[in-house]
C-alpha cells in the first residue's frame, strides 16, 4: 500500500498529524517530504514554468492505453499513495472496500441518483454565454463559442454538494455517527453540514480563523450554524488558528481521535488513498453531463475544457470524462495572487516541488528546508499549498495544461461575467474565466470552449467591492 518508502510512511509519518520532530535518511528518489513542523529532506525537484498556451509534453497514445493512473489503486504515476501511520491503514482499507462496493451497488447508485436529481438539483445546464462569446470575437466577427457548466446552480451554490451527499451516504452505511470536515471558503463546510442535516448525522466543520474573518466566508459560517440549529445543534463549526491547510490538519486529528465513531469527509482530491479517487468519482458527474449535453447541443465534444485549480476537485470533475480524448484540451488555471514572483500566490503546479503532505505525494509549495509555504488567493477556496496527486500526474504526463491568473485578473473576470451575462461567478471560478483573455485569440473560429463555473459568487460580492476600493 505504501510503495517503496514503506518504512518511512509507517514509522515517521505521524508528524503529519502530531507535528513531532524527527530525522531520517534522505530519500533516494529526489523527492521531499514536507510537514508543518518537521523536515524530511532530499534533493529538490527542478520545476519549470509553463510557457503560454502550449503543452510542454504531449501525452502519448501508449500512456493513454496503459491507463497508468488506474493500474495501482491510489497511485497516479509517482503521486498519491497512503503516507499515514499504521493506525490509519485499517480505517482507510475499510473505507476503500466500502467505496469499491458502492460503485457496483445498484441500491446505492439509485439512492445517489435520486439525491442528485431531487436534492442537489442536477443536471446543471451547459449554458451558451452568447454575450461573453461576442466579447471575445475579433474584428472579423470570429472567435470561439463559450459555454459555462453551471455548477453554481446546484443546491448550496457549488459543486461541493455532489461529493458531500455521496460521502455522507457512505458514512451512514458504515454506521458512523459523526462526520468531520475541513473547509476554506466554506462551500464544502456548508455542503457537508447540509448533507448531514438531511441524513441525520452529527457534523464538525473545522475552519481557519484567517478564512472565517474574510467577507467571502462569513455568510457560509452563518449558514453552517443555521443548519446546526435545524438538527438540534448536532453541527459544530470549530475555529482553527490559520487557514484551510491548518483546518485540514486539525480535522484529521479530530478523526484520528475517534476512528470507530467518526468519518473524515474530504472535500477535494487530496489526502491518502482512497480519498482523492472518491472525490474525483463523485465529482465526475460534471464531465459526464458535459459530454452528453455537448452531443445534444452541437453533436460533438468540446475542443477545450477550462477549470480553476486549487487542490483540484472541480477540475477533475470536469476533466475525468475526457482524459482519454486526446483531441480535447484540458486547461487548469491556478491562483497567481499578487504575481508569481511576489511570494503571495497559490500556484502549486507552476512554482511547487514534489513532497508528501496530508498523506499523499504530490506537488507542494515549500521552502528550501521543506517547510510548507502559506498560499494566497483572493479566491479563498484556492488557498491550499498542495494539489491533488492525480492533478500532479496530469501535469507531469503533459495531458493537461496549467496556467495562472492574478487576483486582479480574477476580479476583472468576475465583473465581466456579471456585466455581460448577469451571472455572479465564484472568485475561484473567475480565475478560469480570466484565462479566456489569453486563450480566445489563439482558437479557431467556432471552437467550443467549456468553462466550469464551479460556484456562485454572491459570497464574494463584498470582497470584490472592497478590492476595488484599494489602491492598485
Amino acid at each position: 500500500m505504501l510503495g517503496t518508502h514503506n518504512h518511512i510512511a509507517c514509522n515517521n509519518i505521524q508528524t503529519l498529524f502530531l507535528q513531532r520532530k524527527i530525522s531520517i535518511r534522505p530519500f533516494t528518489s529526489k523527492t521531499r517530504i514536507s510537514t508543518a513542523a518537521s523536515v524530511i529532506s532530499g534533493s529538490s525537484v527542478t520545476h519549470k514554468t509553463w510557457s503560454p498556451l502550449s503543452m510542454e509534453k504531449p501525452l502519448s497514445k501508449a500512456l493513454l492505453e496503459t491507463d497508468v493512473w488506474k493500474v495501482i489503486p491510489g497511485k497516479f504515476g509517482r503521486f498519491g499513495g497512503k503516507y499515514v501511520p499504521e493506525t490509519l491503514i485499517t480505517s482507510l482499507k475499510q473505507l476503500e472496500n466500502e467505496f469499491n462496493f458502492v460503485l457496483q451497488d445498484t441500491a446505492f447508485q439509485e439512492e445517489l441518483s435520486t439525491a442528485l436529481r431531487e436534492y442537489v438539483g442536477r443536471e446543471t445546464p451547459l449554458y451558451f454565454a452568447e454575450r461573453l462569446t461576442n466579447h471575445y470575437k475579433d474584428e472579423n466577427g470570429e472567435g470561439p463559442e463559450i459555454y459555462l457548466k453551471r455548477e453554481d446552480l446546484n443546491h448550496m451554490g457549488a459543486h461541493k454538494i455532489n461529493n458531500a451527499i455521496a460521502q455522507v451516504m457512505i458514512a451512514k452505511r458504515m454506521g458512523r455517527k459523526s462526520v468531520v470536515a475541513a473547509t476554506g471558503a466554506g462551500q464544502h463546510g456548508v455542503a457537508t453540514a447540509a448533507a448531514c442535516a438531511k441524513l441525520g448525522l452529527e457534523c464538525t466543520v473545522y475552519m481557519g480563523t484567517d478564512d472565517t474573518e474574510k467577507q467571502s466566508s462569513k455568510s457560509n459560517v452563518l449558514l453552517m450554524n443555521l443548519l446546526g440549529a435545524q438538527v438540534n445543534h448536532r453541527i459544530t463549526v470549530k475555529g482553527v488558528n490559520g487557514s484551510f491547510k491548518d483546518a485540514s490538519s486539525e480535522a484529521i486529528r479530530g478523526w484520528v481521535g475517534d476512528l470507530e465513531r467518526s468519518y473524515y469527509l474530504c472535500g477535494t482530491v487530496v489526502g491518502p488513498h482512497p480519498c482523492p479517487s472518491m472525490v474525483r468519482e463523485f465529482q465526475s458527474v460534471i464531465g459526464k453531463e458535459t459530454r452528453r449535453q455537448a452531443m445534444e447541443k452541437w453533436g460533438g465534444q468540446p475542443e477545450v475544457l477550462i477549470a480553476c485549480v486549487g487542490s483540484g476537485s472541480n477540475a477533475l470533475g470536469l476533466f475525468n470524462e475526457f482524459i482519454k480524448d486526446e483531441e480535447v484540451r484540458l486547461i487548469g488555471v491556478e491562483a497567481a495572487g499578487f504575481g508569481l514572483d511576489s511570494g503571495r500566490h497559490s500556484a502549486t503546479l507552476s512554482r511547487g516541488e514534489v513532497g508528501v503532505y496530508h498523506g499523499a505525494m504530490t506537488y507542494l509549495l515549500q521552502d528550501e528546508e521543506g517547510q510548507i509555504l502559506g498560499p494566497h488567493s483572493i479566491g479563498v477556496g484556492l488557498e491550499y499549498p498542495g494539489v491533488g496527486p492525480e492533478i500532479s500526474f496530469l501535469k507531469d504526463s503533459g495531458r493537461a495544461e496549467f496556467y495562472t491568473a492574478t487576483d486582479h485578473e480574477a476580479v476583472d473576470a468576475y465583473k465581466r461575467l456579471c456585466r455581460l451575462e448577469g451571472i455572479f461567478p465564484a472568485l475561484e471560478a473567475s480565475h478560469a474565466l480570466a484565462f479566456l483573455d489569453k486563450l480566445c485569440p489563439t482558437l479557431a473560429n467556432g471552437a467550443k470552449v467549456v468553462v466550469n463555473c464551479s460556484g456562485h459568487g454572491y459570497k464574494d460580492a463584498a470582497t470584490v467591492f472592497n478590492y476595488q476600493q484599494q489602491p492598485q
